[in-house]
Order: structure tokens, then sequence, then C-alpha cells
């Protein structure tokens, strides 16, 4: 007599719902694009993810899985440097704790490991969702299915969203910014210069509107994350680094002086390294991982509609500032809190037909499911959280690249927080941290 309930996507949104659904002994599917990942793949460096309390950490804890939560917590600690273009660090703090560190592989493995088996489809890439006449139609080319909720958690290109059911006008738009990610692993054996440089946690040297982000990870890896402001949207394309190794990019980068040309010698070795070294891991063909950034409009928001939501990336998404993966986990535990809601409802509704028809029975259930279901309520919340967070983040994302000299300005920014936090008795926390 349960509701037929899709979520799409099996990232840390999807599974963190999944996780918590199932702790209620709601029945759920999870359509997943990728191919269910091995142990190795597990095991290789992915990007690090911090969670705070308040959002992720409260997911967490939700979830029951604090206590498995913490051991995989310490392969990149909460240092936090922040240096200008020569590689001098100009400012330190320390989150002492309260933002734990974890890998994304870890992450999806820790949740996986309490949501059924049978409740994820790998393999599933959605082409398209409509309204039919059972329901929610999900189309993925090789299958179709109904369901009777869907929940969009597919990321920034959300078939969910840009379905007619929701917002098929509305497409991210170009940030003018883009990401080149690099990997190093056993960076203390092999390069003890560059480990010391860019210490245990992650390490920013900022200048030209332009950043050399360092975060420490599994293997004893360094994550390098080359930030830069580059109008052109097709910018991987045009400076000719598109299919080529990481190797074929260091020229580029280290010899265009509107890149990092002006970077100091110690960030310029630590960037030909990386473009020397890189071992790929986000990409199984071994080329360079160079992608451009992309954001929705702060408050996107779509009338109502029964049977079908959004939640994280695929509602709200932002530059990266460390809030993204936590306010994706609280959107999933606040819409769980619904579902559970609107599904003890549908029980003790239905437990009252006696020895009514199953068929009738599920149908009158899904019914009461649907119409206690509040995903206005939800919908709404979730968005006043997102368009805090999103002005937020712009105001951070401007500190960071809004001049030639943004680290010196950073650091002032850093500083009045630490003054301030000390002179209320307290440990100053780094939240301008980019993820």
């Amino acid at each position: 007599m349960s509701p037929r309930i899709a979520i799409v996507g099996g990232g840390p949104a999807g599974l963190t719902l999944g996780v918590l659904l199932h702790k209620q002994n709601i029945p759920f599917t999870i359509f997943e694009r990728r191919s269910q990942p091995t142990a190795a793949e597990i095991a290789r460096p992915s990007g690090m993810l911090d969670l705070h309390e308040g959002s992720g950490l409260d997911a967490i804890a939700a979830c029951g899985l604090t206590d498995e939560f913490l051991p995989l917590a310490g392969e990149c600690s909460q240092q936090f440097w922040i240096a200008n273009r020569d590689g001098d660090v100009l400012a330190a703090a320390n989150g002492q704790g309260k933002r734990p560190e974890i890998s994304r592989n870890n992450l999806g493995a820790l949740l996986r490991g309490h949501v059924p088996a049978e409740s994820i489809r790998w393999g599933h890439r959605l082409a398209s969702a409509s309204r039919g006449d059972g329901g929610i139609v999900l189309d993925f080319g090789h299958t179709r299915a109904t369901f009777d909720l869907v929940v969009g958690a597919d990321g920034a290109w959300s078939k969910v969203r840009s379905s007619a059911l929701l917002l098929p006008d509305t497409k991210p738009r170009f940030t003018g910014m883009h990401c080149i990610t690099l990997t190093v692993t056993h960076l203390t054996t092999r390069f003890p210069h560059l480990a010391a440089m860019v210490g245990s946690g992650s390490f920013l040297a900022l200048g030209r509107r332009h950043a050399v982000i360092s975060q420490r990870g599994p293997l004893d890896s360094a994550r390098l994350y080359l930030w830069l402001t580059v109008a052109d949207e097709h910018f991987a394309t045009t400076a000719g680094l598109a299919g080529k190794p990481a190797a074929a990019a260091k020229d580029v980068l280290l010899q265009r002086d509107d890149l990092l040309q002006t970077f100091g010698p110690r960030v310029q070795d630590l960037v030909r390294t990386a473009c020397d070294h890189d071992v790929a891991t986000d990409r199984d063909d071994g080329l360079l991982d160079v992608r451009a950034f992309y954001t929705l409009p702060h408050g996107c928001m779509w009338p109502s509609q029964t049977g079908v939501t959004l939640m994280g990336d695929a509602a709200h998404l932002m530059l990266p500032n460390g809030e993204g993966v936590n306010q994706a986990m609280l959107d999933a535990l606040h819409l769980s809190r619904a579902i559970g809601k609107a599904y003890a409802t549908m029980v003790a509704a239905t437990a009252t037909e006696g020895a009514a028809a199953s068929e009738a029975r599920t149908q009158a259930g899904t019914q009461v499911f649907l119409e206690v279901l509040d995903l206005e309520t939800y919908e709404k919340e979730m968005t006043a959280r997102a368009v805090e967070e999103g002005e937020e983040t712009d105001e951070r994302i401007g500190r960071m690249f809004g001049s030639d000299d943004a680290a010196y300005e950073f650091t002032a920014v850093m500083n009045a927080m630490k003054s301030k936090a000390m002179a209320k008795g307290q440990e100053a926390q780094p939240e301008e941290k980019p993820q």
C-alpha cells in the first residue's frame, strides 16, 4: 500500500534522503546515472567536504551515522591557510573540530552502506520526466516507470527541474569562472617541500582574481583547484586544453599573464608538479579536468506541484563555498520529515479500512499521502535558506576574487573575525572556506 517514491540522483542529497526514509520504513528507489563504484574507485582521492553543525552534521546525526562518520573525517585537517601569490601565508585558522572533513567518496560509501542495495538502480540516466494518468513518468531511455512522488536530486543540469513539470525555461548561467582539478598522491614522501607549503588542511593562494587551492586527502594526496576568472565560457576549447592531458596545460597556465604567470615560483612549482603528476581521479580517460562554473538565480522557485520536487544543486546551484553539500543534506533532512509525516497519516487512515480490496486501499492510501504531503512549505523554507546562503556565497567569492590583492583583503576580513570572536571569548571559525 506504499506510494511509489523515486529519488533521481545518488549523490549526498539523494543518499541522505534514502537513509532517512529507510529508517522510517518508507520504500523508495534511487536512480543513479553512474555505474556502481568499485572498492578501488572508492579508495581513490576525491574532493573533501567539510560538514557543518546545523546542516550536514545534523543530517548525519539524524541518519544515526555520527559514530561511523567521525573515523572517516581525518584525511584533511581543519587547518586553513590564506597565502599571497608567492605562497607566503598571511592568515591561519582552524575549525577546532566543528567542521570535520570527509572525502566525497567516503561520504557516499557511508550513506550507501545504510540504503538497501535493491533500492538503488545504477546506470539509469534520466531522459525526461512528465505527468501521466497514473503519476509522474520517468523515461530512462531503456526503460520507463511511473511514480507517485519524484524527488529531483540530479544536480546542476537536473532533468527533473528542466522538465515541463517545473522550470523548463530556467537554465544555469555561466559565472565567468572556471576550475581545473588536479590530484597528486603521496605528496609528503615525493614532494616534501610542497607538503610543507600547503600544510595538512586547506591552502589558498589568491591574487589577480585567480586562486590556487590545495586540500589534503586520501593517499596523502593534495587536491588542487585552479580557480580561474576567465570571461570566455568556452575557455577549455579556446585555450587548447580540451581533450588534453594535464601535463599539456602547464605552459598555458604558467606562461600567460592573464592566468598564473604572475604567481610566485613556489606556487608555480606546485601547479607544475600537479600537472606533471596528476592522477586524474575524476576522469576515466586520464584527460585534464577543466570545467566552467554555473549558478542558478537566487530564489529560483516554481509553482508547487503535486508529486514532484527538488533538492540540492537541482534546486539552488551556487558557487562552491563549502555550503553546497551541507544545504543539500539539510534539504534531505527536512524533506524526509515531511514525507514521514504524510506516510504516517496515510498508514493511520488506511488502517481503518479493514478488509477493503488491496488495490483500492493502495489507491486510497496514495491519495491521502499526496494530499497530506506539504511540498509547498518545504520548498518555501528551502528557498529562503538557499537565498541567504547564496547571498553570503557571493560576498565571500567577491572577497576572494574581487581584486588583484584579494589575499590581503581577505586576510583583513579573517583577522577582524578572529578579533571579534576573541572579544566574545570564542575561537574564530573560517567561514570563507571554498570547497
